[in-house]
């Protein structure tokens, strides 16, 4: 085995998933995955690091071709069963010229240097006894080994399976490489954990990659909030600009500033998205565009503000907390005197003020110039809902991209009814206190950086998170 990390050697039948199980527990896509067989002619390595720390390498190998005649050959030349993984090399080494035997020795070399094994089974598919010869070539090795039973297609037949596996390996495990989501891969390798009993350095070393990836996922968490912090303070703040000059159509001139604004904050988000999915290791993805799907809807539609934003009297509700932070501070400037009047006027002006604005984007201003003329001013951002909108749109996008496996290699498919409770999911004062964050970008023309941590902290308790999601 490797003495700086853990080897596993994928192997097992044409078209069983190997290629999937590297790509998912690799985090790499990178991993060419194929429903053709015979599409991995020679074994090839894929490491998962972590801050260019290697936690563990597995290696893709090619599908066993010609198991019976390998099991006869061996058997011809056994003398014992000390001996037995001694007769596995002897076959790899007469026979690595030999084209006939090309995928065995390809497969068997990487197990041969002291990776361990893990078999990978499609449970969808009955078990036939074709497969024992391949089982027992691999016992010979005499390496730790693990069977784990893929799920490729509709059928069922998990049990069968895992009876046979149980006389060959000894840890047996269903693992759905096309599905498991984060949780899921840690409990395999826990799994690895207790395979590697009796080589105590590599128990330890997949123990110490347990918690290395299970704090990258918290830390990654943290970095997607902060994308999201950013889009929010750079959206709320935003502005667009151009002059009037003498004459000119001020209100032609705001409708072009309007879209133009609406544009720079599509684009906006589409890099805050990209950005998410590069922390993820997902920087290839495409999302597939459907009119059914909820992250291709428009950012400024209807339907988006329906999903997305919050009801009428969340907003009322918000947006009463803070007026009535802004009411406080009348109390405060005349010394408590007022007997929180203010702080009662506030909340209601606050109120109205969120339900009634609903349907405005944008403050419209139109200044006198030093030089004569005048300036149009779109912006900041007035809408109450605006900001719930992309919110809740990049909290989906984050979880289908955190829990997303690198198996899976279609289009970013998004589910329509997956948003539609993502307002509820934030907790009444984490909103407020949200609402008056956002009202202070708004005001101060940008996200300060006690506002930007404050408000990555918010952020940071929807999203999926460690182990907690499991």
């Amino acid at each position: 085995m490797n003495d700086s990390h853990p080897t596993f050697a994928v192997v097992g039948h044409p078209n069983k998933g190997k290629s999937s199980i590297v790509a998912t527990l690799a985090e790499d896509d990178s991993v060419i995955i194929s429903p053709d067989p015979g599409t991995t002619r020679r074994a090839r390595s894929f490491r998962m690091r972590i801050d260019d720390q290697v936690l563990y390498e597995l290696i893709d190998t090619p599908g066993f071709q010609r198991p019976r005649s390998t099991l006869a050959w061996l058997r011809d030349h056994e003398r014992d069963a000390s001996a037995r993984p001694a007769v596995v090399r002897e076959f790899v080494t007469a026979h690595e010229r030999d084209d006939r035997f090309h995928d065995e020795c390809e497969l068997l070399r990487p197990i041969l240097e002291g990776a361990g094994i893990l078999y990978v089974v499609d449970g969808a598919h009955p078990y036939g006894v074709e497969y024992e010869a391949e089982m027992e070539i691999l016992r010979w090795t005499g390496q730790p080994r693990m069977a784990l039973i893929n799920l490729i297609g509709p059928g069922d037949h998990i049990e069968e399976w895992r009876r046979a596996l149980n006389q060959y390996f000894s840890i047996v495990r269903v693992f759905d490489a096309q599905r498991a989501d984060f949780a899921r891969r840690l409990e395999l390798l826990r799994a690895f954990r207790e395979l590697g009993e009796g080589h105590a350095q590599w128990s330890t070393m997949l123990e110490r990659a347990v918690t290395t990836l299970d704090r990258d996922r918290a830390t990654r968490a943290r970095r997607a909030a902060a994308e999201i912090a950013d889009l929010l303070g750079d959206v709320l703040s935003a502005q667009e600009r151009a002059p009037a000059p003498e004459g000119s159509d001020e209100a032609d001139i705001s409708r072009r500033l309007g879209e133009q604004l609406k544009t720079r904050i599509r684009q906006r988000e589409q890099q805050q998205r990209r950005a998410v999915q590069a922390i993820y290791h997902h920087a290839a993805l495409a999302a597939q565009e459907q009119q059914v799907d909820l992250l291709q809807e428009d950012l400024f539609s209807e339907r988006s503000f329906a999903v997305f934003g919050m009801s009428t009297a969340q907003l009322a509700v918000t947006g009463a907390a803070t007026g009535a932070l802004t009411g406080g501070a009348i109390d405060l400037a005349v010394g408590g005197a007022s007997l929180l009047i203010g702080a009662g006027v506030g909340a209601v002006l606050g109120g109205l003020g969120a339900v009634f604005g609903a349907g405005r984007l944008a403050k419209v201003q139109v200044l006198g110039t030093p030089l004569g003329g005048h300036r149009v001013i779109v912006g900041p951002i007035t809408s109450p809902n605006l900001p719930w909108v992309l919110l809740g749109r990049a909290l989906l996008h984050q979880r289908l991209v955190a829990e997303r496996n690198h198996a899976v290699r279609d289009a970013l498919v998004l589910d329509a009814t997956a948003g539609t409770h993502l307002a509820d999911a934030i907790d009444t004062g984490r909103r407020k206190r949200m609402a008056a964050c956002f009202a202070r970008i708004r005001e101060d023309g940008g996200l300060s950086a006690g506002d930007r941590e404050a408000l990555i902290g918010e952020i940071v308790g929807p999203l999926p998170v460690g182990q907690a999601s499991a």
